[in-house]
């Protein structure tokens, strides 16, 4: 047995998110990534294969970069097996790279830190090509003040204020290495970096600084609100099609693999 990594991008905006998703027997299974990834390799490995992902991407969020590995017996080298993946996968997932991983090797226990970017185009006239992929938000941001206020989130912080509630999760503490905003004509690009992420963390991050943006919200009230850790006090979770997996970091080989 052997285990690879391998790196992928995809449109999400026809998919239920990355993971596959239980129905019942009599349901047709909803389509995920996971999912199409699964079926293509069982096709060219000729035999099942389970692929755990780098995160659980919700339906409609986009991946740039992203790393799934699984074990097979098969002995397609590495560096074919990109081109001989993109033949069965859907026009909207593509195999960028593989690499042959230590035994060990786990796509998210192995993960070092992530980086999101989300996209919005502060107008309100939309463009259709960019239906589905970035965030319409008919305002002028003021960027100063997002800037300060999402310096409040890096560090080491409990982030139950900015996550989706009713899920579970051992511990909602994470650290945020980068928060950075800038603009680019009508376009706003956010770009977080951290050690992991909560269930819809960055979106209701994103949402909360476009409420300091709009004076809802001040930027001094947000270590506060972290210390309150009450969702209700910040900002709307925005939607998912602004959402991009942009980088992920490993050690060793496959952390070369993922940059290059």
């Amino acid at each position: 047995m052997r285990t690879l990594a391998l790196r992928l991008r995809y449109d999400g905006s026809r998919f239920h998110g990355w993971q596959v998703q239980k129905t019942k027997r009599a349901e047709r299974p909803l389509p995920t990534v996971c999912g199409e990834v699964e079926r293509g390799l069982a096709k060219i490995l000729k035999s099942p294969v389970s692929v755990v992902g780098c995160g659980r991407t919700d339906a409609g969020v986009h991946a740039e970069r992203y790393c799934a590995s699984f074990r097979t017996e098969g002995t397609i080298p590495a560096e074919r097996l990109p081109y001989a993946l993109n033949t069965v996968l859907p026009p909207e997932i593509a195999a960028v790279d593989a690499a042959d991983a230590p035994d060990d090797f786990n796509a998210i226990l192995s993960c070092v830190k992530k980086e999101y970017t989300y996209r919005v185009i502060c107008s309100r006239l939309r463009d259709p090509f960019l239906a589905n992929r970035v965030h319409y938000y008919g305002q002028t941001p003021d960027l100063a003040a997002m800037r300060t206020a999402a310096q409040a989130f890096v560090g080491t912080h409990d982030f139950a204020a900015v996550r989706n509630v009713g899920t579970m999760t051992k511990t909602t503490v994470r650290t945020v290495h980068w928060f950075e905003s800038e603009m680019d004509g009508d376009a706003l690009t956010f770009r977080v970096c951290a050690d992991g992420f909560l269930y819809n963390m960055v979106r209701a991050m994103v949402g909360t600084l476009l409420y300091v943006s709009e004076g809802k919200l001040a930027a001094e009230e947000i270590p506060r609100l972290l210390e309150l850790g009450d969702r209700r006090l910040t900002g709307p979770t925005v939607p998912p099609h602004g959402l991009y997996l942009s980088r992920i970091w490993y050690d060793g080989e496959v952390g070369e693999m993922m940059a290059r």
